[in-house]
């Protein structure tokens, strides 16, 4: 299972290029897909991320969902119609298109933010901005994680 820890911060090169954090990449090493998938995130204003397999499984997921249901119309629209996948160069590097960038006011750095089993991509200081939000929610929730044993 891939799992994505951590935030880095990278900078896009003159041709658009940025390269993946190494423990991403390593993430995914035994993939058939040697990339990532990325798409418009339809709750932030960033791009989400995740490996190929994990993508199989929103698909699988999907088909739980009535054939005709509008929700399913809709997620199909966002999530896999818009999804990218993306090959890592011999460097490690992706080409992030254009308008997921912009998406997520993206321009010349970004921050690679582990979620588990998914990523985000954020313009920084937007991230940051979340970032501080979310630690008020949680020193308000204080929410309770409970560990299953025996996975």
């Amino acid at each position: 299972m891939s799992l994505f820890l951590s935030s880095y911060e990278n900078r896009l090169d003159t041709k658009g290029r940025i390269s993946v954090p190494a423990s991403f990449r390593s993430s995914v090493m035994g993939e058939n897909f040697q990339g990532v998938v990325l798409y418009r995130s339809f709750t932030n204003d960033c791009i989400e991320g995740l490996s190929m397999s994990r993508m199989e499984k929103l698909a699988s997921a999907s088909d739980q969902m009535g054939v005709f249901d509008t929700e399913l119309d809709d997620l199909s629209a966002m999530l896999f119609a818009d999804a990218r996948p993306l090959q890592f160069d011999v460097t490690g590097r992706i080409v992030i298109p254009e308008d997921l960038l912009k998406h997520a006011g993206i321009k010349d750095t970004a921050v690679f933010v582990g979620r588990g089993n998914s990523f985000q991509i954020w313009n920084p200081s937007a991230f940051k901005e979340a970032q501080n939000k979310s630690m008020g929610n949680l020193r308000k929730l204080r929410p309770n994680l409970k560990i299953v044993s025996g996975n």
